[in-house]
């Protein structure tokens, strides 16, 4: 078996494609693709995800848009314990600290990567070593009125602190099921935003997350 070498033509093809490889473990998957293992995710988190996307025919790369735009689908692994909880947040997709004016939920980045997510967990027990590590059942996800609510107050609030100047206010603890959080390889690299006097500062850059407790009600409803 090989990876596939042009995108999925449709969602059924997909699936199907990850179905193929439900059950197999990480260095299953490197070693039919010609993939080095790295010993740890310590400087190499996202290398499941790629090796993934590589399996899958994901064309976006780190474009703003979906994993698979011909689809309009969005690819997100997510690494689980025994009991098929998450371990980590979701990233979404990178805050940006110099909005525009008039920018709302429904035309924001945000809402572009979650109207249909392909969710695919990976074991993620750091017991357990990366190579050994298997692929679960991928399942389709779309976001319910309900959640979409949730996520869109949880935007709203706050956006409303980032274009208001008060993004160095913001704390991980806000936001029911999204939150923001620094996304940045080390605390030196720094991007503009506002300050509270309308001012250009330095910050740290910021990314959208999806709380551990969304997913966990996310994956429960799907496997439940």
């Amino acid at each position: 078996m090989r990876p596939p070498e042009s995108p999925p033509e449709n969602s059924t093809t997909l699936l199907a494609r990850c179905d193929a490889i439900a059950g197999l473990t990480l260095g299953e998957l490197a070693h039919m693709a010609d993939v080095a293992i790295p010993e740890n995710l310590q400087r190499h988190k996202g290398w499941p995800g790629m090796l993934i996307e590589r399996w899958l025919g994901a064309s976006a790369g780190s474009k703003p848009q979906q994993d698979f735009p011909e689809l309009g689908i969005e690819l997100k692994t997510i690494p689980i314990d025994a009991n098929f909880m998450p371990l980590e947040t979701t990233y979404v997709c990178y805050a940006p600290l110099l909005m525009q004016p008039g920018l709302t939920w429904e035309t924001s980045n945000v809402r572009n990567k979650i109207q249909q997510v392909l969710w695919l967990p990976i074991e993620g027990d750091r017991r357990i070593p990366l190579a050994q590590r298997r692929v679960a059942s991928a399942f389709y996800w779309q976001p319910s009125a309900l959640e979409d609510a949730m996520l869109k107050q949880d935007w709203e609030e706050l956006t409303e602190q980032i274009l208001t100047g008060h993004v160095e206010s913001i704390t991980s603890r806000q936001g029911e099921a999204l939150h923001l959080r620094p996304k940045a390889a080390s605390g030196k690299v720094l991007t503009d935003a506002l300050g509270p006097q309308g001012e250009r500062i330095k910050t740290r850059p910021r990314g959208f997350y999806l709380r551990k407790t969304f997913t966990q009600q996310v994956l429960y409803n799907a496997f439940s």
